[in-house]
């Protein structure tokens, strides 16, 4: 079965431009027809797992998880570590070294990662406000079911993005996180936002608290019942 252009770029998520950079810098299977870009599926599902690209939707989609583990917060910080005073300009060196803690990706996967963090809107910085910001992959990435991770960067001075936060505050906290699959990624983004409602994590982010205190506090929010969770979310 062969995809088009708008079908493979549909189904991986990214704009058509991308498809045909990776043509061009990652060796992307495909055939030219008259004129028309042709993707093998078989060829370019089996290229995109290699890298860790997984699709939305579409031809290219992968069936869910039968059973999906709860995701824990704690263990995917001390993972990723917590990073303190880092100059805004290092901040993509600082991500790479995380990248570096994930045991188990093959080089190929790991190589593929570093050329996302400095390829131009390869990050997806995401401000929450209060001064702290979500960055992830603006491509969706699979790195296995034991390999998500989160890193807290203390920024030395403000990151300067294009994208800003409702109240304007300058971006000082950076929870940088990988989900361990597709399916964790909105799982993942969802727990982090409901931890930041947290007034003690807050002050505790605000105030560059020692790491114990906040794998503590991670690990205490990882120890609430559902239902307190969810209601948390609403309090005002």
């Amino acid at each position: 079965m062969y995809l088009n252009l708008v079908e493979l770029a549909e189904s991986l998520g990214v704009p058509e431009r991308e498809i045909e950079d990776w043509i061009r810098s990652q060796g992307l299977p495909h055939i030219s027809d008259r004129g028309r870009l042709l993707f093998d599926r078989a060829a370019v599902a089996e290229w995109a797992a290699e890298r860790g690209l997984t699709a939305r939707a579409g031809f290219l989609a992968r069936e869910p998880d039968a059973v999906a583990r709860p995701l824990r917060l704690e263990p995917m910080l001390r993972m990723g570590g917590i990073w303190r005073d880092v100059p805004s300009g290092e901040t993509i060196r600082v991500l790479e070294q995380v990248l570096e803690r994930i045991p188990r990706l093959s080089p190929e996967l790991r190589g593929w990662l570093m050329d996302r963090l400095r390829a131009p809107g390869g990050i997806h910085w995401a401000p929450v406000g209060r001064g702290i910001a979500l960055p992830h992959f603006s491509t969706r990435v699979s790195i296995g079911p034991d390999n998500g991770i989160v890193s807290l960067v203390f920024l030395a001075d403000p990151l300067k993005v294009h994208c800003r936060p409702a109240d304007d505050a300058p971006l000082t906290r950076l929870l940088f996180f990988i989900p361990p699959s597709p399916r964790g990624h909105l799982e993942l983004l969802g727990l982090l936002t409901r931890a930041l409602q947290s007034p003690r994590l807050a002050d505790l982010l605000r105030n560059s608290a020692p790491d114990s205190e906040i794998l503590n506090a991670f690990a205490a929010f990882d120890e609430r019942p559902a239902s307190m969770v969810f209601h948390s979310q609403r309090a005002p």
